[in-house]
């Protein structure tokens, strides 16, 4: 009987319960079919440090070899580790990693040569149909030739290119904690760091897929708390989270204070327009700060507003030739970067624009966060469609109020914003409101909450 993958495959990855949902047997089909669907030669794969990783990812390399692909494996790395290997050797590549989920989920993570992603409209669902086909009628016939699976360790490389991106060689001496969230942050950053005049405080760096001290989800505030402390505790200049696959970062002011991803990207992006001459595009997905459309004109760049998610930036990226992209989620994309996210290039920009002048972190990014925020608020509901229609038919025909629909519903006026959207994977709608004070703001996100709770 074939197997049925539509639990496991997603918008833009694979990711499920190991081995109830899936296991090495469909690993080895899965990249079969990535080689197939890819029409590789050659490709690289990576895992992080779950417990069932280098299983699954040795089976998917087995599986493209027999097709006659050549697999390199560049063994333990992040997920962005694994986006530069694809970029730098222009191959296809497949991460093995479920990011902040906990230790029984595994995944893949899936892009063409160049990083390009692959997700439904771009190859993942024929990838799926090939696998769900070969499990009910057997592998495919091998090549008359096996392609060979390789070793090689790109750590170095990746580390080197990244400090290429940015220059540090002026920063005063700072005091960084890092969070590593038992994560592959733990693996990359040592190297990364390396030869910086940094004096790192490392927090669980030791990999463990199992998550032994918290969930390695830095947008949960509760998973910050341990770095708050250590940073107030050890009087640094700053605290950094990565997520497990560290392809995200998250950062904390001297006070132990969480700094916005928006203002990150509103930072970043000043940076990023100031090699340039002033010039450039920034794409944001509409729930960042309207500080970050704000400091791009102010730098001399074209903002581009775009819907939430990975693709969607990508796709902006690609489309518009812009040099930087910043999502809410603390996700950094780059056009020195193939395009794709890295949330260690972001944090390096954080070091550099941090040492490069003699205040603290707080007063450097009060510049780029000048609004109030609610941050992401989530309601489950029975029926998201009415829902959202009712806080709709609430604000439709007022005057002074513009609405759209790019995704979900956003409603603005001069002094504020809001955007209601639907989850696609659980019966919530999220809730992101700001206004020019947190008076304004805490009344509007308690009006639309009531209205969306009912």
């Amino acid at each position: 009987m074939a197997a049925d993958l539509s639990t496991i495959v997603k918008a833009y990855d694979v990711r499920g319960v190991v081995p109830d949902q899936w296991d090495e047997p469909l690993a080895e089909l899965l990249g079969a079919a990535f080689a197939r669907i890819t029409d590789a030669d050659a490709l690289v794969v990576g895992h992080d440090m779950r417990p069932s990783s280098p299983g699954l990812s040795r089976a998917f390399a087995r599986g493209a070899a027999a097709g006659g692909v050549h697999v390199t494996e560049i063994g333990l790395c992040s997920t962005d580790q694994l986006y530069y290997a694809s970029g730098a050797l222009d191959l296809p590549g497949a991460m093995f990693t479920a990011s902040h989920n906990p230790a029984q989920y595994n995944g893949i993570k899936m892009c063409r040569a160049g990083a390009a992603p692959v997700g439904q409209d771009t190859g993942l669902a024929e990838i799926r149909a090939l696998a769900e086909e070969w499990s009910e009628t057997g592998a495919p016939q091998p090549a008359a030739t096996p392609g060979t699976i390789t070793r090689r360790d790109t750590l170095e490389d990746y580390a080197a290119y990244l400090r290429g991106l940015v220059d540090l060689t002026a920063i005063r001496p700072l005091k960084v904690v890092v969070d590593a969230g038992n994560g592959m942050g733990g693996h990359t950053v040592p190297t990364v760091f390396a030869g910086l005049p940094l004096d790192l405080v490392p927090m669980y760096f030791e990999l463990d897929g199992t998550f032994p001290n918290h969930e390695a989800n830095p947008l949960d505030p509760a998973n910050i708390v341990d770095l708050q402390r250590r940073v107030r505790e050890e009087g640094a200049d700053l605290g950094i989270a990565f997520d497990g696959d560290a392809d995200r970062c998250f950062v904390v002011d001297e006070r132990g204070n969480p700094v916005s991803p928006s203002a990150i990207t509103a930072l970043v992006a000043s940076r990023e327009l100031a090699k340039r001459g002033g010039t450039g595009t920034v794409i944001h997905n509409l729930i960042t700060s309207w500080s970050v459309p704000e400091v791009v004109r102010e730098c001399g760049g074209t903002p581009v507003r775009t819907r939430v998610g990975h693709s969607f930036i990508k796709a902006e990226m690609a489309r518009t030739g812009a040099i930087f992209g910043g999502e809410h989620s603390a996700h950094y994309y780059f056009a020195d970067f193939w395009n794709a996210d890295t949330g260690m290039l972001a944090a390096l920009h954080v070091l550099a624009a941090l040492g490069g002048q003699d205040g603290p972190l707080s007063g450097l990014v009060a510049q780029y966060d000048r609004y109030a925020g609610s941050g992401e608020i989530n309601s489950t509901v029975a029926d998201q469609a009415a829902r959202l229609a009712a806080v709709r038919a609430a604000y439709e025909g007022q005057e002074g109020l513009t609405l759209d629909e790019l995704d979900g519903l956003t409603v603005s006026c001069d002094d504020w914003w809001f955007n209601v959207r639907p989850s696609n994977t659980e019966p919530l709608l999220r809730l992101n409101a700001e206004a020019r004070d947190e008076a304004t703001m805490a009344k509007l996100r308690d009006e639309v909450l009531a209205i969306i709770r009912g």
